[in-house]
């Protein structure tokens, strides 16, 4: 009986992983709308039918659409899964911790096999550029938080929402872009459309 449970347990461990994973994103939406519901008009929508709108007006746009609104999902989950990893200058795993680069580093590779650059620098360079207006979820927003331009990088959510790992001390965890240290910092936007156009890095991980 033991070895059929252990089976059975195994055979299933990713489907109960993504429901997790999918849980953990709508506590996390929820979370982020209850705390900004004092200064934000409330929405039309609820949080994941938000998620739901943006990834498809996302994929209006894109060139290549029947792939990236999944792919953008999956990049969303994947990423709030690592929220309270702390952060470590250098990290690029759940185990050691992540910087900024990391983070996003990990999360690409882990949900979509895309291997990014090890900077924010070189990963600025990648996929298309898209204005604050166009932001979509899984794009990349870039801040200058070191008196250098593309210092620090994450990973939009939508509702002006990025998570990242911010800096020492720090853990990852999600932000609003329109508070006023990150609105001053903001440098710019990619969007990463297609394996194809990213170019794997050839840095050591």
């Amino acid at each position: 009986m033991s070895v059929c449970i252990f089976r059975l347990t195994s055979y299933n461990c990713r489907v109960i992983k993504l429901i997790q994973m999918r849980y953990l994103l709508s506590l996390v939406l929820a979370l982020m709308s209850a705390s900004c519901a004092a200064v934000e008009p409330s929405s039309a929508y609820s949080d994941n039918q938000m998620l739901d709108k943006n990834l498809s007006d996302q994929a209006a746009y894109d060139e290549n659409p029947e792939n990236w609104s999944e792919r953008a999902r999956e990049v969303l989950l994947n990423a709030l899964s690592l929220t309270g990893i702390k952060y470590k200058y250098g990290g690029n795993t759940p185990e050691t911790g992540f910087d900024c680069s990391g983070f996003v580093r990990y999360v690409f590779k882990q949900a979509a096999s895309v291997t990014l650059p090890r900077s924010a620098l070189e990963i600025s360079q990648l996929g298309k550029t898209v204005s604050k207006n166009e932001l979509q979820p899984g794009d990349l927003v870039f801040f200058n938080t070191v008196k250098t331009a593309f210092s620090h990088v994450g990973i939009y959510l939508g509702n002006n929402r990025f998570i990242h790992s911010p800096s020492s001390g720090g853990h990852v965890r999600v932000e609003n872009m329109q508070e006023g240290y990150w609105a001053k910092r903001f440098n710019g936007a990619q969007r990463m459309e297609q394996p194809s156009t990213i170019k794997e890095s050839r840095s050591s991980e």
